[in-house]
């Protein structure tokens, strides 16, 4: 699991770096509202995943926090924050 997600995070800050036309992330990236347009992305899907919660089912559930995971995996690139910065902040938690 934990691969699959290092390697979503690369594309992610890969598209900081090396902007690709007609991607999603560099959208976001390049997006006149800069910042607060990932941090509106990112209270949206809190809000899909709250609603999911309440009254969906499995799949709507995993989707929307996917979705979530996503738009916090921009965030921390955005702000230059290692994905493994979060895996060390739960490896911390756990001892």
């Amino acid at each position: 699991m934990a691969d699959v997600l290092d390697e979503v995070y690369a594309v992610i800050a890969d598209r900081k770096v090396n902007p690709k036309e007609g991607s999603y992330t560099t959208s976001l990236y390049n997006h006149r509202k800069g910042i607060d347009k990932v941090l509106e992305k990112i209270g949206e899907e809190s809000t899909e995943l709250i609603i999911a919660a309440k009254n969906g089912g499995e799949k709507e559930i995993v989707s929307e926090c996917a979705d979530l995971f996503f738009h916090a995996m921009v965030l921390l690139a955005a702000k230059d924050i290692p994905f493994e910065k979060i895996k060390e902040e739960f490896e911390r938690r756990r001892k």
